[in-house]
């Protein structure tokens, strides 16, 4: 024993860096960088795996690590002692090991490496950490210092991005393949409260095998388990290993049902052709009408991407669309979009839609056609191909676009193809004459093929009486009809340049004097088709129309100062003079048929929505403003004003195609009073009040009334509406209806929201969306029922569609959805 002792060499550490010996570092050095090889290739080989004993975390707390010394292909070790054996060629480093070494840590309670084995064994309280954040857990680790073989007892590796899996033992072979017995995977994280108790959802399965050249995990006897209760169960299957971003193979099946089509279900099939682009196959069997084809192919290039979808049909039974556009053998369909950068400020792309008929993509619910949940009061009713060029600069803005629209309702006749549509805005960065100066250009040309009419009166029900010619401009149809679209070609270009500069005088008085110079080249070429000659003329027609315009605004701000906060009352004035609009009434309107007299465009120099109408003639523009701001948190703003017509033509009396401006509130010399008043307490609650009230008897033509509120669990929003009737734009009766929204926190992870419209006049809720889900950092379930219009060609009534939607994802392994759709005449 003594020769024994005499032969051997202790050294103490305590708790200090010490470089070991050259030849055993070496050895040390190597055979860990082995370890740490073959349990980084662990730890990413098992982050989607499955197994078969409960998940539970419970880690020891980790010891103080000292900062990882640089990555210069040394190791080092920290121990409480490190023993050298030389008659038994071992070199063994105890108690509160920690071995360093390419950015990697290694902490046990005992390390051995013999050299005559040439096998590594770590045991007692194993954990490694590696570069990426990776952490593994385990109790005892025999490896070959070839990484060729070895096994690992109670396993268990933490992931950087928050997935986790255990196993009883790893078994490494032939330096390729590794087998984990009894292992268990999830993305969920621990319960706080109790570790032990099985996660959310985990994946089970007597065996994974790893194939690290093909980087794919297969699961033997794998089952499913939401809080520990199993709910599925899979002899085999296989996935790629997480770190595989993308692999050929199948992804989630999709269900989804309709009257048109049945039961389907859509089978994708991912091709990962090369690291720049891919294919999905996701052909849809139905019931009813066999298999719809379908494929998209993506590619990523340096400045931008791409991608391409096919659909094709061959129906079994055309006749279950009898009277429809879908009563045809072989239906199809193709879009595309894609968008690359020039520099950056410069983008170009296109979007692209071509279908065998105009229902295809709402009868098969395609991609174009699908609801976003965040809009559900109404279906796209039309699909976008364009070409567009577009630029952002610092205070200027391009837009260069070509827009072919593909109606959903089957008037694609009146639907408009727009040749191009330019914008471009810049503001100078240096002033002019002390001001701001800025101009901005639009250029429009459209063509269509038939005139748009709406009719607007119960004489009027159907589009045929607004094509009936009247010789009588008394008798002129638009007081029964109006015309949405005119039928031929128009090109407009528009030009305006602004000029606006701010005085504040020693009294605070704010001086705002405005000028602009605006000038419209306009060439149209309008079909004679019957009617069309009630509301223009037709034939061709060039006209150039000038606006020059200068203003003053002013204000005068005054400020009260109290304990309880500060408000500010600032009456405002706005005088604007320029000539006549030129050609009013009598040149087509594509652009500017919204028009809504309140509150926010009481200041407007410009009333109306777009460039085809011009505001002319001498105004006034007067209104109070008040402002309270609460020095404990909250605000109150409050405006009324009223717009006075002060010589010249008003723009907002002279009818065009659309009656844009009738019963606007502004048609008469003195204009309706508007108001507004918003109230924000606090950040929980605000509200919102705006109105329109007739100059001469205080009626209220126009009223909203908007609440919202938003807690830590809950929020809710309600919207009051009540609108005069505008006969002069269709609207016949009253219209009284609330729209109201909510969403509840039931739980820490459980939500239930809802919407709903509500028309008070007809006394019925006709619009609604409700849904629950629950979210978390591992699982998601989301249900949803949708109502919304669809809209059909002609004068058919519109149709209220019922969908059904059904999420399901669990993190990092799947995702599956499912929808069912149904509709009804209104």
């Amino acid at each position: 024993m003594a020769a024994v002792a005499a032969r051997q060499r202790r050294l103490p550490v305590l708790g200090r860096r010490t470089p070991l010996r050259r030849d055993c570092a070496r050895l040390i050095g190597v055979s860990t960088a082995l370890v740490f090889g073959l349990v980084f290739a662990v730890a990413l080989g098992v982050a989607t795996p499955a197994a078969a004993q409960s998940f539970t975390y419970n880690p020891r707390p980790p010891r103080p690590v000292a900062p990882h010394p640089a990555n210069d292909g040394r190791m080092l070790v920290q121990a409480v002692e490190v023993d050298y054996d030389y008659n038994n060629s071992r070199v063994s480093a105890v108690g509160n090991v920690q071995m360093f070494y390419n950015g990697t840590s290694v902490e046990a309670d005992k390390v051995i490496y013999d050299q005559k084995t040439k096998r590594l064994h770590a045991e007692g309280n194993i954990r490694m950490t590696d570069a990426e954040g990776k952490i593994t857990y385990a109790n005892i680790m025999d490896l070959s210092d070839d990484y060729r073989d070895g096994f690992v007892d109670s396993l268990r590796v933490d992931t950087a991005d928050a997935t986790r899996m255990a196993a009883t033992r790893a078994d490494r072979s032939s330096g390729n393949y590794t087998v984990f017995e009894n292992g268990v995977y999830t993305a969920c994280a621990p319960c706080k409260d109790d570790p032990k108790k099985p996660p959310l959802w985990q994946v089970k399965g007597a065996r994974i095998i790893h194939d690290q050249n093909e980087k794919m995990l297969y699961f033997e006897n794998a089952q499913l388990e939401f809080f520990g209760v199993p709910i599925a169960y899979v002899p085999y299957f296989s996935t790629p290993d997480p770190t595989v971003k993308r692999k050929t193979g199948f992804l989630m099946p999709g269900f989804s049902t309709a009257s048109g089509y049945g039961y389907g279900v859509e089978t994708p099939f991912y091709w990962a052709i090369a690291p720049d682009y891919d294919a999905t196959f996701s052909p849809r069997f139905t019931t009813k009408q066999g298999v719809l084809f379908q494929g998209e192919f993506r590619q990523r290039l340096l400045s931008g991407s791409y991608q391409i979808r096919a659909y094709g049909i061959d129906q079994l039974e055309p006749g279950d669309f009898a009277g429809q556009p879908g009563d045809r053998q072989f239906r199809g369909g193709i879009d595309t979009k894609g968008q690359f950068a020039l520099n950056d400020k410069w983008v170009w792309g296109w979007d692209g839609v071509l279908l065998s008929d105009y229902a295809f993509f709402s009868d098969y619910r395609l991609a174009q056609y699908r609801d976003p949940l965040g809009s559900f009061l109404t279906l796209p009713t039309e699909a976008i191909s364009q070409l567009y060029l577009t630029g952002v600069g610092n205070r200027s803005f391009f837009d260069l676009r070509t827009i072919y629209y593909l109606s959903y309702s089957g008037n694609q006749a009146q639907v408009p193809v727009i040749h191009p549509v330019l914008d471009y805005s810049n503001v100078l960065n240096n002033p002019i004459l002390g001001g701001e100066f800025s101009y901005k250009t639009n250029f429009t040309s459209l063509t269509r093929q038939t005139a748009a009419f709406d009719p607007i009166t119960t004489l009027a029900n159907t589009a045929s009486l607004c094509m009936t010619a009247s010789a009588d401009p008394l008798a002129r149809l638009p007081s029964q009809c109006l015309l949405r679209g005119m039928p031929g070609t128009y090109t407009r270009l528009t030009a305006e340049a602004q000029w606006r500069r701010s005085f504040t005088d020693s009294a605070g008085q704010i001086w705002t004097p405005f000028a602009s110079i605006r000038a419209d080249a306009i060439d149209s070429s309008i079909s004679n088709q019957p009617g069309v000659s009630n509301f223009l003329p037709v034939g061709d027609t060039q006209a150039l129309r000038a606006m020059p315009t200068v203003g003053l605004e002013y204000r005068y701000p005054f400020i009260n100062v109290q304990p309880w906060g500060t408000t500010t009352v600032e009456p405002i004035a706005q005088v604007i003079i320029r000539p006549n609009e030129s050609y009013a009434g009598k040149l087509p309107n594509e652009d500017a048929q919204s028009m809504v007299f309140d509150a926010s465009n009481l200041f407007s120099v410009d009333k109306f929505s777009g460039y085809d109408r011009v505001e002319g003639g001498g105004r006034a523009n007067v209104g109070v403003q008040a402002t309270t701001q609460f020095d404990r948190g909250g605000a109150v703003n409050v405006l009324f004003g009223q717009s006075y017509q002060l010589f010249g033509l008003n723009s907002f009396a002279v009818a065009d195609m659309t009656n844009t401006g009738l019963d606007s509130g502004l048609q008469n010399t003195r204009s309706d009073y508007v108001a507004r008043v918003n109230y924000s307490p606090s950040r929980t609650y605000s509200f919102s009040v705006r109105t329109r009230l007739d100059e001469a008897t205080l009626n209220v033509n126009r009223f909203e009334a908007e609440g919202r509120a938003a807690f830590d669990r809950w929020s809710v929003s309600m919207l009051y509406g009540n609108y005069a009737q505008q006969p002069e734009l269709g609207y016949l009766t009253r219209r009284e209806g609330l729209l109201g929204s909510a969403s509840m926190k039931l739980a820490a992870n459980w939500v239930v929201t809802g919407a709903a419209r509500w028309d008070l006049e007809a006394n019925k809720v006709n619009q609604y969306i409700v849904g629950a889900g629950y979210v978390d950092d591992c699982f998601v379930l989301a249900a949803n029922y949708v109502t919304s219009y669809n809209y059909a060609a002609g004068t058919t009534p519109p149709v209220l569609s019922h969908a059904f939607m059904l999420q399901i994802g669990l993190r990092t392994l799947a995702n599956s959805s499912s929808a069912a759709a149904g509709a009804a005449l209104q």
